[in-house]
């Protein structure tokens, strides 16, 4: 699942080599994954020039001229590739924008479980749409913004259950998922199954702190790592998460590994004390 540091990533490479660049033409290869809210998105893209791109929470939105935008939450599987036309058009390409000089933009999904939304964005006539996308409207504030203690702590109390859950939850903090909540959590020395209520002081500040840090250094690496391939997923320098049976880099013990409903959970017991169960 992209999160705020590859979504980041792939919007300043965006930013920095896709910017005014004209759609010549969209492809929409996999329907399902496509909400034209606005007018057919194959139709009525053709002609426009990208302003920018944008990343709130984990969706990323492409800013077109004439008061559209491409909005992409990428869920699970989704991912984006800037390629030449030449380049093989894998069976997982969702959606093609021709983008001159002979190359494309392209949304890659091979479970088709993330979805483009094609929307006015109010900047023409005032009438935007991203209130009709699922999830957009109530984010939380993005990780990697300035989040206050007092904030972080009185938007916790709102929440029940394992911090792991909450932590992936973007009503509470928008933008990270699966992968660096088990960063997060092996940084500050916390169980993934620690209910929220049971938090000492110390703990929630250490928390508030690492949310943050993990997901700015793992930035930092992704800028120096993904280069162009801005489909690939980078995760190989990550401590914990997928590395069930490997050694812990603080303590040397085998880091632990559950999965449950597709959700892989990493951590190590020594270092992240708690119990699975809590009565």
């Amino acid at each position: 699942m992209p999160e705020a540091p590859d979504l980041e990533v792939i919007k300043e490479y965006l930013n920095a080599n896709v910017k005014d660049a004209p759609v010549e033409y969209c492809t929409v290869l996999r329907p399902t994954v496509v909400r034209s809210l606005a007018s057919d998105v194959a139709k009525d893209l053709t002609g426009r020039l990208l302003l920018d791109a944008e990343r709130r929470g984990k969706f990323l939105t492409l800013r077109y001229s004439g008061g559209r935008s491409l909005v992409v939450n990428p869920m699970l599987t989704g991912a984006f590739q800037h390629c030449a036309q030449s380049v093989r058009v894998q069976k997982k390409t969702c959606v093609v924008l021709g983008i001159g000089g002979g190359m494309e933009l392209r949304y890659l999904d091979d479970r088709q479980m993330g979805k483009v939304y094609y929307i006015n964005n109010g900047e023409a006539d005032g009438d935007a749409q991203d209130d009709q996308i699922p999830q957009y409207t109530g984010l939380g504030p993005d990780v990697l913004t300035e989040i206050s203690f007092e904030d972080f702590e009185a938007r916790l109390k709102k929440f029940n259950g394992e911090i792991k859950g909450v932590l992936t939850r973007g009503a509470f903090i928008s933008g990270i998922g699966n992968a660096y909540s088990d960063e997060i959590l092996f940084a500050a020395g916390i169980s993934p199954f620690k209910k929220c209520r049971a938090f000492k002081p110390d703990e929630l500040r250490t928390l508030h702190t690492q949310c943050r840090k993990v997901l700015e250094e793992a930035t930092d690496t992704l800028r120096k790592r993904m280069g162009g391939d801005i489909h690939k997923k980078v995760r190989e320098f990550l401590k914990v998460h997928n590395k069930g049976g490997q050694p812990c880099p603080n303590c040397g013990g085998n880091i632990s590994q559950l999965k449950a409903n597709q959700r892989i959970t990493s951590y190590c017991r020594k270092c992240q004390p708690g119990l699975l169960i809590r009565n």
